[in-house]
């Protein structure tokens, strides 16, 4: 078998880095708004609107966006942003775009709606099917989120661990694949929280009471822990968000 020359690899790398980078832009551009539906993508070459890349990368581009539902292709009027009914928002490069900018309540309602339609339900059939290991790894989960409450950055890992055991207890296999998409929504959670000055020891006993619940095959008891605490993470959410709101006004130039 003949082994491609190091240039070579070199040279996948930087166009996978190239394409990928590429996907991150224009799909950023998309989700907040400075490309509108309708409008058409920027060429890869053109002399306003301009994105420096090839046109390979930028086609390469267009095939992963179109996919997620935000453009689309066709002849003589090229490739153009699809109407925001299209998009596919529960893919997680979508939820990750569209709240890497400036977000309002309404975002942060849809996004505890999403985790509220998943999460409690899910918290009620782990109490009912949870193994004795699955039950030490939820513990083991939480033991660690005590140990950083008062680290936001490494808090965020065992809770993340903690949410998706959730799902993954329920032993329902469609449910454990939205484990990556729970992943994204949680991240989100915890990027918008970040400026929450309690911090995230007030969560704890939340989480132990749905920790708790699951242990003592409390389905019912299980689910309503679970809503308590998206309630409070909300809440705390909101909080943030104003308090960054309010930051970004303050720093806009006056006019």
């Amino acid at each position: 078998m003949r082994l491609p020359s190091p240039t070579s690899v070199g040279f996948q790398n930087l166009n996978s880095s190239m394409h990928a980078a590429a996907v991150e832009q224009i799909g950023s551009w998309i989700l907040q708004g400075r490309l509108l539906p309708g409008e058409p993508l920027p060429n890869a070459d053109g002399s306003k609107d301009t994105l420096g890349i090839s046109r390979s990368v930028l086609r390469e581009a267009i095939k992963v966006l179109a996919g997620k539902g935000l453009v689309e292709s066709r002849p003589k009027t090229g490739t153009r942003v699809r109407p925001r009914s299209e998009w596919n928002f529960l893919d997680p490069d979508v939820l990750s775009w569209r709240y890497s900018g400036a977000v309002n309540h309404e975002d942060v309602k849809a996004l505890f709606e999403l985790r509220r339609a998943i999460e409690p339900m899910s918290a009620a059939l782990a109490a009912q099917r949870a193994t004795p290991e699955q039950l030490a790894e939820l513990n083991d989960a939480l033991a660690e989120m005590e140990a950083f409450g008062d680290d936001g950055e490494r808090f965020a890992e065992p809770d993340l661990i903690f949410h998706q055991t959730i799902l993954r207890m329920t032993g329902n296999e469609l449910i454990g694949s939205l484990a990556a998409l729970i992943q994204t929504a949680l991240v989100m959670s915890f990027r918008l929280s970040n400026d929450n000055p309690t911090g995230q020891r007030p969560s704890l006993p939340l989480h132990r009471e749905v920790a708790e619940r699951i242990a003592a095959r409390d389905g019912q008891g299980a689910q309503q822990a679970l809503l308590v605490l998206l309630d409070h993470a909300e809440d705390d959410v909101r909080r943030a968000v104003e308090s960054r709101n309010l930051r970004r006004k303050s720093q806009e130039p006056k006019t």
